[in-house]
């Protein structure tokens, strides 16, 4: 047994912080339990998703408030 209550201290200091790091890496997201992570996972495609409908909805009120098409607003078309 080690009888140095310092070093006892040291160690448990230093498994809590270990602890607390692994704990912070698999934090969930806030709408699911999915863990983010890069790559093709549920959490990835659920956010490009999420980006997707978002500048799907920008195109469309680009069109209603320009009353153009909106590849002729880019300049993909011309009229």
């Amino acid at each position: 047994m080690n009888s140095n209550p310092e070093k006892n201290l040291d160690n448990q200091s230093i498994e809590q912080q270990n602890t607390d790091l692994e704990s912070q890496k698999a934090i969930p997201s806030a709408t699911t339990n999915d863990i983010p992570e890069f790559g093709w996972s549920n959490y990835a495609e659920r956010i490009n998703g999420r980006f997707a409908m978002i500048g799907f909805m920008a195109v469309l009120l680009i069109e209603a408030l320009s009353k153009v098409s909106f590849l002729e607003w880019a300049g993909i078309l011309q009229k």
